[in-house]
């Protein structure tokens, strides 16, 4: 039994990729920063056609989620994900193609199967924590000010 432990454990060495930090994290970074800046270019843009800064970060959170959309279904943002790591998936596209890429996957199933049983596969629990969280945190906050804490 101890034979095939050790066996087991020698095979899962072989085959898990090795990974290294400093290099992830440098891609990571440079993932990330390359993704806000082209959101701060649409930024900067919108606020020189006149909009305001409330509108302009509208227009900008639409043309980024629109954009990793599109990019998730040509087969792009798996890649730059992939290479980028949490760079590419933490900000708002990483959401967008956490959303697009299982309804471009299960589209085979079929609209109501498919599509509608399994676009939340990714984003999910994402929103149900989210949202969950931002509950306890209000009543926490809610608390404190009745108690006069905060």
């Amino acid at each position: 039994m101890q034979m095939k432990q050790n066996g087991y454990e020698k095979y899962v060495k072989e085959r898990t990729p090795v990974r290294k930090l400093g290099p992830d994290m440098a891609k990571a970074f440079v993932a990330g920063g390359v993704i806000c800046v082209i959101g701060q270019g649409i930024l900067n843009y919108c606020e020189m056609l006149g909009l305001d800064q409330d509108t302009s970060g509208g227009w900008c959170s639409m043309i980024l989620v629109l954009l990793s959309v599109i990019l998730t279904g040509i087969g792009v943002y798996p890649k730059i994900a992939d290479w980028g790591g949490a760079g590419a998936l933490v900000p708002i596209t990483g959401f967008a193609n956490s959303v697009a890429a299982p309804a471009i996957e299960y589209k085979k199933e079929g609209q109501v199967m498919g599509i509608g049983c399994k676009i939340f596969t990714i984003a999910g629990p994402v929103i149900l924590y989210g949202i969950f969280t931002s509950w306890v945190l209000g009543i926490i906050y809610w608390i404190g000010t009745v108690t006069g804490v905060v």
